[in-house]
């Protein structure tokens, strides 16, 4: 990141004021030529994106291996991997290298986590009462390795609700020790089951909401969790990360969703204790056994290309002022911009309050839609992409009852479908204004979602 070099002679009469040196912006034009066009591409947390400089080092990094693929493995490979471990472990402030590993993406890191947990459920080292706690919103791969790898080897399983629209960091907290008062009294009358892992997003995928993840790991520590892994998908690009003062056990976060890297890339925290040495990956070749990092950095013969590509995605990311910070202020205050502007013109509501978002945030859409049930939120997606161009997930909000209240409302009746809209430094207002027309057009002319069938 550039910045204005202090000269401690200025004003002293010993040689002239330095300027500042220019900086080289990004041609975001030049960078992401090769989005479709026409397309208002408002999901950028589903699939991140990539720039052109960046593809272009993979491409070399791609072509290097084919032209001499003995050299490439064992004199540039092992070299390449660990800068970019390097370069993440000072990005997310840990204490050692070893405890950085490359994976594919946030789903492998689950599976690293939960085979481990199984194990223990498999081997006796745990009851059959003990329990892994979870929050409903939870990704679905999560869970179905949850239902892999734990369940089936004994291991009980404790869901909390994550209140949505949510108001306020401390409900979400407050959710928390329900379940884990719940999941202590799981075992009954035995006072020796034991909640062993906990699973807390750092900012949920669907409906996206920022958590407090240092309070809920500070919680999770103070009623005697034995572990708990962070999933952090979207962190990585849209929130500081400091994996020390977060204080989990285990932490991953994608590299290709919001850091510009191409698919797929994640780096996984497992911090330094007397269990590393039983976390494995779960594809088992001659590393086994030496460590995960070494373990991830060999799983046969494949495009290793998007894990060489850190140094790149910083240097893109640092030719814009205030270098990563810089990006994610500005996505957030646009995705907080866009979102109100849209909820005004539907007459709705934001999913959570500013605080509680990154560079995405839910918006409510009219209720006139007839949003309810998933199959609906599904159809209306399709739609907005196909017949107007828009990319935006749709997520449908059951009405649950809580404290007497049925939910929000806007003019027409009961809230219960949501967009989740994403900013990315490609992103230009005429994007969301597409997707405000679209939907303000599908209400003026009655389109609902069950109808959205006959096409």
């Amino acid at each position: 990141m550039d910045r204005e070099e202090e000269d401690p002679r200025n004003g002293h009469g010993h040689g002239p004021i330095p300027t500042k040196k220019p900086r080289l912006l990004p041609d975001i034009r030049q960078e992401f030529a090769h989005h479709l066009p026409g397309i208002a591409r408002i999901n950028n947390g589903s699939f991140g994106c990539c720039p052109e400089s960046v593809l272009a080092a993979q491409r070399s990094w791609q072509l290097r291996f084919l032209r001499q693929p003995d050299h490439f493995y064992f004199n540039a490979l092992r070299p390449a991997l660990l800068r970019s471990r390097a370069l993440i472990k000072d990005l997310v402030n840990a204490d050692h290298i070893d405890e950085i590993s490359l994976l594919d993406n946030a789903t492998t890191a689950a599976a690293v986590v939960l085979h481990h947990i199984g194990r223990s459920f498999s081997s006796g080292l745990f009851r059959k009462d003990d329990t892994v706690l979870i929050f409903h919103c939870a990704f679905q791969a999560v869970k179905k390795s949850i239902q892999a790898y734990v369940a089936r080897a004994g291991g009980s399983v404790v869901e909390i609700h994550l209140p949505f629209p949510v108001h306020s960091p401390q409900q979400i907290v407050s959710e928390l020790r329900k379940g884990l008062e719940r999941a202590k009294a799981n075992g009954g009358s035995s006072s020796s089951s034991r909640i062993r892992l906990a699973i807390i997003d750092h900012i949920t995928s669907m409906p996206s909401v920022l958590m407090p993840v240092r309070e809920l790991v500070r919680v999770c520590r103070e009623e005697g969790v034995d572990q708990v892994f962070v999933d952090a998908a979207h962190a990585l690009g849209t929130v500081p990360v400091d994996v020390k003062e977060i204080g989990a056990d285990f932490y991953v976060s994608n590299l290709h969703k919001w850091f510009f890297c191409p698919p797929s890339v994640a780096f996984f925290y497992c911090r330094k204790s007397a269990l590393t040495s039983q976390i494995h990956h779960p594809v088992v070749t001659h590393e086994y056994g030496n460590g995960l990092p070494l373990e991830s950095s060999w799983i046969g013969t494949r495009d290793y290309s998007s894990q060489l590509l850190v140094p790149s995605a910083v240097e893109f990311v640092n030719r814009f002022e205030g270098g990563i910070e810089g990006i994610m202020k500005r996505n957030h205050e646009g995705v907080v911009q866009m979102g109100k502007m849209l909820a005004e013109s539907w007459g709705t509501i934001l999913g959570s309050p500013p605080h509680m978002c990154a560079s995405m945030i839910m918006v409510a859409l009219p209720s006139k839609l007839g949003i309810n049930s998933d199959d609906d939120a599904s159809r209306l997606r399709s739609h907005l992409r196909a017949s107007y161009g828009v990319e935006v997930p749709i997520y449908y909000q059951a009405p649950r009852e809580t404290d007497g209240a049925a939910g929000p409302r806007d003019k027409d009746g009961l809230i219960t479908g949501y967009a989740r809209i994403s900013h990315q430094v490609y992103n230009t207002v005429a994007d969301y204004h597409k997707f405000r027309d679209a939907v303000n057009q599908l209400v003026e002319n009655g389109k609902v979602c069950r109808l959205l069938l006959t096409e």
